[in-house]
């Protein structure tokens, strides 16, 4: 079975989509300034932490993207 690609469910799964990133990253983010204040990080110290935080998100990212995509345009979902 093909997948159903109309302008409804591409819509679907760019709202589920960004709705699951935000969650994602409220919760990365969360964690982030906790350990940035509890090690009482600041100024480069903060940025390196950050962008060790960056490569997961951006994993954390694109798996919730494809999730919701292919979770939306699945025939046996409609």
């Amino acid at each position: 079975m093909q997948r159903i690609k109309t302008v409804k469910t591409l819509s679907c799964a760019a709202a589920a989509a960004l709705f699951l990133s935000v969650q994602a990253l409220i919760c990365i983010g969360i964690v982030y300034w906790a350990i940035a204040e509890t090690l009482g990080l600041t100024g480069t110290a903060a940025l390196i932490l950050g962008v060790i935080f960056a490569v997961p998100s951006v994993y954390v990212l694109i798996t919730v993207v494809r999730m919701a995509y292919e979770a939306e345009t699945d025939p046996a979902n409609q």
